[in-house]
């Protein structure tokens, strides 16, 4: 039995009442004092002792009743006092606690989730409206590379959708990676005009409701050799670039440049990517805190006519799609702008056992 517990308290309670009275009658007995004095005293100070000892009960009871009840209508922000407390009272106390961590932090993902989908899926959906508008528009024709690249911005949209169906593999942490190997320069080059096109639809909404948005930012592919392969998952990769890409553009100067580099990595069919700004760049400092998620502006504010900060989780979904495939996402040094620093290691032996 602990000693702070209620039940050694309520057991110190009966003891010392017990020989409150017992003192008290043997006073008495002594000094020849009146039973009915002696009974008074002793109810007097076994009631003040019982008192202190309820009320030391149940006043955390009643502030984790208030809690649990804002709990109960979404308040995850209160907490109980005296979870330092030795009983079982205190045991209480950080069980309720860390029932409201979990239910805030529970809260926090879901809210992260949602805000995540929407940035994924607003990509897909800009660059199929660009289409689509310059089809309606007669900029271009309705021809078979047209619809081609319209199709696969629907088929990515779809499965940004079928991603979504798997939830519950996200929340058992376990996410699928389709890994294939394909040449990476037409697949970036690919990635690139879709930025591209996600641009020019941004501006067009944005000249609408009298805002500006990034077009002036010239982007640059460079892989070497030609002929390079990779053995990673296309989608996932695809969110990376894409995202750093964004990124790099929002930070850029006026009529500034952004470079894709791609070279080959240190294991079979690995690959070391690199985006490159001529931005201000990032402080040392604030290295670690990039990828943060809803860490934007704060770092280095966006330059340039159009910038609007994001929404601080192109970064974040940019190292998640890395960590899934075991690489390593960083800022790198540079002379001039911001470099990030991707490494995929390509085939792994759990590749090659599948």
């Amino acid at each position: 039995m602990r000693p702070f517990s209620i039940k050694t308290k309520l057991g110190t309670l009966v003891v010392v009442s017990v020989f409150i009275t017992t003192g008290l009658l043997m006073i008495a007995v002594r000094t020849e004092t009146e039973l009915r004095f002696i009974t008074v005293f002793s109810m007097i100070a076994t009631l003040l002792i019982t008192q202190f000892v309820a009320h030391s009960i149940t006043a955390p009871l009643d502030e984790m009743s208030t809690v649990a009840r804002g709990i109960s209508h979404g308040d995850y922000t209160r907490r109980v006092r005296g979870a330092d407390r030795r009983d079982e009272l205190g045991d209480l106390a950080q069980t309720i606690n860390r029932m409201a961590d979990d239910l805030e932090a529970q809260e926090r993902q879901r809210k992260e989730l949602v805000a995540n989908v929407s940035h994924e899926l607003r990509t897909p959906i800009a660059g199929l409206r660009a289409v689509l508008e310059n089809v309606v528009d007669g900029v271009s024709a309705a021809d078979p590379e047209t619809m081609r690249t319209a199709l696969k911005q629907t088929e990515r949209l779809g499965r940004l959708v079928e991603t979504l169906l798997d939830l519950s593999r996200l929340d058992n942490g376990v996410v699928p990676l389709r890994k294939r190997r394909f040449e990476v320069w037409p697949y970036l080059s690919g990635v690139l005009k879709e930025a591209n096109m996600v641009a020019s639809a941004r501006a067009g909404i944005a000249s609408g409701s009298g805002s500006h948005t990034r077009t002036d930012v010239h982007l640059h592919l460079d892989v070497s050799p030609p002929e390079l392969t990779a053995h990673v998952d296309p989608e996932r990769i695809h969110q990376v670039v894409a995202n750093l890409i964004d990124n790099a553009v929002k930070h850029s100067p006026p009529h500034g440049r952004v470079t894709v580099r791609a070279r080959r990595g240190d294991g079979p069919e690995s690959l070391d990517l690199e985006v490159l700004d001529e931005g201000p760049g990032i402080p040392r400092s604030e290295w670690h805190r990039v990828f943060e998620r809803f860490n934007r502006g704060g770092v280095v504010a966006p330059h340039g006519p159009g910038s609007d900060g994001g929404t601080g989780l192109g970064l974040a979904i940019a190292r998640w799609a890395v960590d899934l495939h075991g690489g390593r996402i960083g800022v790198a040094e540079s002379e001039r702008g911001c470099r990030i620093r991707v490494t995929l290691p390509g085939v792994t032996p759990s590749d090659r056992l599948t």
